[in-house]
């Protein structure tokens, strides 16, 4: 024999809402599924281990939030960092402006917040202060120093300004305070760098004193973190949460601002694509600058 209960809704009713209570909340601050490992490209120029404790904190802070294990992989140049991107190694990255030109035209890597940085960065060519050297066309049939592949002071930047010339060999230095040292003594007759690096390093160059003979009238936008677009959607946007809610001190020691508008690579990326075409023919001598097949 069926008995009615009419105490039934009144026992079930606190127990289905209770559970949707539960469900909500738990929905609310659960965090995804941990994609096991987050690897950090960033580029370390002068080598030094003190790069390790300045990401240290936010390596932890990164781990527990995101329950990932995460890997700092620092690299001496572009150029290296330029084959972890084609082999889609890293996760985030924090890339200077030619590098993440390339990451985001080729690789598809995807800007999220702008780094710490000059906001006013320009390309400078630099010669002796005794060279003749006083033009870009002063450089034909000359040796210039550049940067490494990735570079936008010191790869790009001055290949746009110099195509068109023969130059009779392009040397690739792996630091930019390699390209000035380079043009003191005299191996090549000029060099690319930033005006910032020119700065922080043309005193050291008192017995071969150098100068600027060019100065590129394009400001470089400021480096940018990428993340990398085949990870899964939510989990990018969980990333970027977590990262903007880093400290805003803690951020700028990593290098990073959290919440700050990405910086227009539009231009950067079409100098990119304009130098490109050039790129296989620096390794030859003399070396031509321009697209042969236009």
């Amino acid at each position: 024999m069926f008995i009615k209960n009419n105490n039934a809704k009144e026992i079930l009713t606190p127990f289905f809402f209770g559970q949707s209570i539960f469900l909500i909340v738990n929905a609310c601050t659960s965090q995804p599924e941990s994609s096991g490992l987050l690897n950090i490209g960033v580029i370390n120029y002068e080598g030094g281990a003190e790069i390790i404790n300045q990401y240290a904190r936010f390596k932890r802070y990164l781990g527990e939030r995101t329950r990932a294990k995460i890997i700092l992989e620092p690299t001496f140049n572009e150029n290296k960092a330029i084959e972890r991107l084609e082999s889609r190694a890293w996760s985030l990255v924090f890339a200077p402006p030619g590098l993440a030109a390339i990451a985001i035209s080729r690789y598809q890597y995807i800007p999220i917040f702008p780094l710490v940085g000059l906001t006013n960065l320009r390309c400078v060519l630099i010669t002796r202060e005794d060279s003749a050297i006083r033009t870009l066309q002063d450089l034909q049939g000359k040796t210039v120093a550049l940067g490494q592949l990735g570079s936008a002071t010191g790869y790009y930047l001055p290949l746009y300004n110099l195509y068109g010339l023969t130059l009779a060999e392009v040397l690739s230095a792996p630091t930019p305070k390699t390209v000035m040292e380079w043009v003191a003594e005299g191996k090549a007759i000029a060099g690319a760098v930033s005006m910032a690096e020119f700065n922080l390093y043309n005193s050291q160059f008192q017995d071969n004193k150098l100068r600027i003979f060019y100065t590129d009238p394009h400001y470089v936008p400021p480096g940018v973190v990428l993340i990398q677009s085949t990870i899964e959607s939510k989990r990018q946007e969980y990333i970027r949460k977590v990262m903007s809610e880093f400290p805003s001190a803690s951020a700028q020691e990593v290098g990073y601002i959290p919440n700050a508008r990405i910086p227009n690579y539009q231009y950067m990326i079409s100098v990119v694509e304009r130098v490109q075409p050039i790129a296989a023919q620096l390794q030859n001598q003399p070396v031509q600058l321009f697209n042969k097949t236009i």
